[in-house]
């Protein structure tokens, strides 16, 4: 579930091109309401990058940003989920990698000029009525009905078109044969209509216990496996931000302080639903397709159900949804839609004459803009100014321990003498957690950037605050039966269950192949029944994942016939295509110019990722631990069940 939800994760953190590309495409529901969050940080920066600086109020509006995306994505959103997913330091990574590109722009010497400005809003479809830009004043009110300036919203632009000059110069050199966009097209839009049944390995009933000599034989076959990864071991002084908070005090005071310089956080944007139904006319059918919008606006005024009429009669792509375009979406329609939308009230309609169509419009809710009451944030602000304060307490304590364990080169000593408890942990991997302390894996992470009794500075964790002194290092090496017996018996274990479910689903073949209703041989025989309308390569399937193996056997196999056992991660399946759609190769020359481009832009993508992890690494990118983990506990708190 979670592979799934990590999957549409990305497709909410488009690489840099596609955020670029699309740039127009949501403008106002990205930037609208941004702002200031009004956070009172200092004026040190989150994250250098080379000469770029990336602020704390830049990351709070890329991270609420994201996280309103993904709220209208994944319903019952929590902090839990959001730390699992890394949003946080996804979005860290977005602005790094935007930071990084200007970087390399001002090397190159490029710029945007007020003209090349002028001329991209010129021609963006939202400032466009009939084909001509709709005239500077209207521009401007469209912008602050979007609660953005002139300035702010042509500064965001001008950098948008520098990112995307730089990323046009960088991969400007991709080039595709036609046979390679051919096969792309073929993964696009080839589709399998299939059925199948899945036997996981817990399912499968196994009780025999392997004696010493199968497991020496399984791991002499499988030796090439087993091998241990570099591991460190260390010392650390670990502070837990529960226990530093038993020492601080909030007052009322520092509560209403709080308040009151940062109203900005507690402040919610005019929200307004909306719900649409939208009857497309051409010249010769325009005056009956207005004829028949009037129509249905007197029945809508009479009291006859919008979402009914929306299903019936609109023909956009939310005409299914009886027309909801929601809180957001519809800051996409025309200039001239939006406008008259801020003038209804809630619950009014209005019939627009658009480019192209007739628009009936109605406020379906409308909620003025409001600062939420301290009594409805109190509690929001103590936990944050509790964990701001244990923090910070803790911060101090670990400061002065840092220095005194440098001055005698052990922690251990330095903690004995300061009254700390210190404790040896490891071996650790790099970026493995440490169960009740970081189980994100930031203090393992740290201790692989240290050298032998190197001792760290201060490691924010989400449970706390730690610092940690290298000890020793154990060498990569292939590993001895002894050093991974458990793990040797486990995937012996695993691999008799697997066989057992292949031998079952093989004895089932022959009744499976005479067969027409392959779910009830599934429920008879405990295996799991799953059926795809339209598979496509690459496509994620259910129980199973995603496997190239498993497509290339799908988009070859013989319709109605049963495949053999194919393994997957947590066991076999049979699979039976029963209807495939081919591509097809007059179509795709029809469209080839666009695959091209389609498929130009998917190699610059990976190209560009490529050389920002580099440019990445050369730059040695520094940010603020501690202020990111400041940043992240006060908005996450709000995400708290």
């Amino acid at each position: 579930m979670l592979k799934a939800m990590r999957r549409n994760v990305k497709k909410l953190t488009p690489t840099l091109w596609i955020v670029i590309a699309a740039f127009i495409i949501a403008i106002f529901a990205v930037w609208g309401g941004g702002g200031r969050i009004g956070e009172t940080r200092g004026e040190k920066p989150l994250a250098v990058v080379g000469q770029k600086k990336i602020s704390s109020d830049e990351y709070l509006l890329a991270l609420r940003r994201q996280l309103e995306a993904m709220q209208s994505e994944f319903k019952g959103l929590n902090r839990e989920l959001i730390e699992q997913l890394g949003i946080p330091q996804r979005v860290l990574q977005e602005l790094i990698q935007q930071a990084l590109l200007s970087e390399v722009a001002e090397e190159l010497g490029l710029a945007v000029s007020e003209e090349e400005v002028r001329n991209r809003i010129m021609s963006l479809p939202v400032f466009q009525r009939e084909g001509k830009f709709i005239g500077f004043e209207e521009y401007r009110r469209l912008l602050e009905w979007n609660r953005l300036s002139v300035s702010e919203f042509e500064a965001n632009l001008k950098k948008d078109l520098l990112l995307n000059k730089v990323i046009q110069l960088l991969t400007a050199n991709i080039v595709v044969r036609e046979e390679e966009v051919w096969e792309n097209y073929k993964k696009n839009n080839e589709t399998a209509r299939l059925e199948y049944l899945v036997l996981d390995k817990n399912e499968v009933e196994f009780q025999a216990t392997p004696t010493a000599q199968d497991l020496q034989d399984y791991f002499s076959k499988n030796q090439a496996r087993y091998t241990i990864p570099e591991r460190r071991r260390g010392v650390m002084v670990f502070l837990s931000i529960n226990e530093l908070k038993k020492e601080i005090k909030i007052t009322d005071a520092d509560i209403e302080k709080y308040y009151q310089q940062n109203q900005e956080q507690f402040k919610e944007p005019e929200k307004i639903k909306v719900s649409r139904i939208f009857l497309p006319f051409s010249a010769e059918t325009k005056d009956a397709v207005l004829s028949q919008a009037k129509s249905l606006l007197s029945r809508l005024k009479a009291g006859e159900d919008f979402a009914a009429l929306a299903k019936q009669f609109s023909k956009d792509d939310k005409a299914s949804q009886g027309g909801d375009w929601g809180e957001w979406e519809w800051r996409q329609l025309s200039p001239k839609e939006q406008e008259e939308i801020q003038k209804l009230a809630k619950g009014q309609d209005s019939l627009v004459e658009i480019e192209g169509g007739a628009s009936l419009l109605r406020v379906t809710d409308k909620q003025p803009a409001r600062t939420r009451p301290l009594t409805e944030v109190r509690t929001q602000i103590k936990t944050n100014l509790e964990d701001q304060k244990a923090r910070e307490l803790g911060t101090t304590k670990l400061n002065q321990l840092e220095k005194r364990a440098k001055k005698e080169k052990n922690l251990e000593v330095a903690a004995k003498k300061l009254g700390y408890k210190s404790e040896a942990f490891g071996p650790v991997k790099k970026g493995e957690g440490i169960p009740d302390k970081d189980p994100s894996g930031f203090i393992s992470q740290t201790l692989f950037n240290l050298k032998e009794k190197e001792i760290s500075g201060t490691i924010p964790t989400y449970d706390g605050i730690a610092l940690c002194q290298l000890q020793a290092i154990e060498a990569s090496h292939p590993a001895s039966f002894e050093e991974v017996k458990s793990e040797v018996e486990k995937d012996w274990l695993e691999t008799q269950k697997k066989e057992m479910a292949k031998e079952k689903l093989l004895t089932l073949k022959p009744k499976l192949m005479a067969s027409q209703n392959w779910e009830e041989i599934a429920r008879q025989n405990k295996l799991e029944y799953k059926t795809v309308n339209e598979h496509k390569r690459e496509q994620y399937l259910g129980v199973i994942g995603d496997s190239h193996a498993i497509d290339q056997l799908l988009f070859s196999l013989p319709l109605s016939t049963v495949s053999e056992p194919v393994e997957y991660e947590g066991g076999y399946a049979l699979f039976r295509v029963l209807e495939r759609k081919e591509a097809n190769r007059e179509e795709f020359l029809k469209n080839r110019a666009s695959e091209m481009d389609n498929l130009i832009t998917e190699r610059r993508n990976m190209l560009l990722t490529g050389y920002l992890a580099r440019l990445q690494e050369e730059k040695k990118v520094r940010f603020n631990n501690q202020a990111f983990q400041k940043i992240n506990s006060d908005i996450l708190a709000r995400f708290e069940r």
